[in-house]
């Protein structure tokens, strides 16, 4: 059944892209519940019971930075060099730069000389986007070796004074590369879509240049954030979307090996599970030590899976994503036959002398120093 389910959807002997490489890069400080606590109105089990995070990592480096070590230590896991890639794809919504992208600069440090490069910003799916432009890519021939990346640099845009948000987020990266194969493996169907009706309901005010125009320093940023539609809509998004891509595949809810969803909260992630009838001892975790990297934490969680031991070669892996636009996302991934690394990379990020509650005191002073320019969020009229 399996083979003339698999001839009839795919073609037979169609190109895919494989999975080859992995890897990862966690800044060093760890700011904690308790750290928070110091400057917010809250405390440990506050955080705890609403998100079930208890760390985040801040970065002391660019988003970029964190995106070359990752791609680097995927790149050497797939027994690869950088020359060897012809495809840079940097998701992000923090971006370190508009122009040039920030994904020729992670081209340029990995020597990826002949590849092409671009961003993409689809908020917490990008690398789940990402994935799949690169797929696609790969499938027309267009590329034959491509490294994707999910990075986060939430840390700079946090608005520290809200703790609704505040609580939530960390900094992050990590890289898988895709190589063109005939075999039946990597992202096998997915589904993409957005609720764009909603899109405000997530907003950061102070990203982009229509603040620019009302005197706004960027990265003077405030929130919009419904935490109790944000939560239905996660929830419906991710579950129906998953559904969607089981059943067009045939593959039965018994034959995944593992879900890996975007872990935005611990509440979410359970209601997603239960929707779709996955014990929790099938869905793989980090939100805990992590909290909500943005377009880095599937990436992150799937590396982290494949360390692990939980991802068995030729078996179903589920993705289920969902971001501020509000996008959201399922991919059904089939993995290849091997699950642990041809090499190593040498690459680290340089030591990080501060901790992390010093790194996020400093940006909160230097977001105080433009709080007056900040006042001029209120007449401003959004699109």
């Amino acid at each position: 059944m399996r083979a003339r389910r698999n001839a009839a959807c795919f073609g037979g002997r169609s190109m895919h892209a494989a999975i080859v490489g992995w890897g990862k890069c966690l800044p060093p400080a760890v700011l904690t519940n308790q750290d928070l606590a110091t400057f917010l109105p809250t405390d440990d089990e506050w955080i705890t019971t609403r998100t079930g995070m208890k760390e985040r990592r801040i970065s002391h480096v660019s988003g970029i930075e964190l995106a070359i070590v990752a791609a680097r230590r995927a790149i050497a896991c797939a027994g690869l060099r950088g020359e060897d890639i012809d495809l840079v794809i940097y998701g992000s919504c923090s971006n370190d730069e508009a122009v040039p992208n920030c994904a020729s600069g992670v081209q340029r440090r990995i020597g990826a000389v002949r590849a092409a490069a671009f961003d993409v910003n689809t908020a917490c799916t990008s690398f789940m986007y990402g994935l799949s432009i690169g797929t696609s890519l790969l499938r027309t021939g267009v590329a034959r070796t491509a490294v994707v990346i999910g990075v986060e640099l939430i840390s700079r845009y946090m608005d520290w004074n809200d703790r609704n948000v505040a609580v939530l987020f960390g900094d992050g990266a990590a890289a898988v590369v895709l190589q063109s194969s005939h075999e039946e493996c990597g992202v096998i169907a997915e589904k993409l879509q957005c609720y764009a009706d909603a899109r405000d309901i997530l907003r950061v005010r102070g990203m982009g240049t229509m603040y620019a125009n009302l005197g706004v320093p960027f990265g003077q940023t405030r929130w919009d954030f419904d935490g109790q539609e944000i939560f239905r809509r996660a929830v419906h998004g991710m579950s129906e979307a998953s559904l969607e891509v089981l059943a067009r595949t045939g593959v039965g809810l018994g034959e995944l090996g593992l879900v890996v969803p975007h872990q935005a909260n611990l509440r979410i992630i359970d209601a997603v599970a239960k929707r779709l009838g996955v014990e929790r001892e099938r869905v793989f975790l980090t939100v805990e030590k992590y909290g909500n990297m943005s377009s880095a934490t599937a990436p992150v969680a799937l590396v982290e899976a494949i360390e692990a031991g939980r991802v068995a070669p030729g078996g179903w892996l589920l993705m289920p994503a969902f971001g501020g636009g509000l996008t959201l996302s399922a991919h059904l991934i089939r993995w290849g036959d091997r699950v642990t690394p041809l090499g190593e990379s040498d690459a680290e990020l340089p030591p990080c002398p501060k901790s992390a509650l010093e790194l996020v005191e400093e940006i909160r002073a230097q977001k105080r120093a433009g709080e007056e320019s900040a006042g001029r969020f209120a007449g401003l009229e959004f699109v």
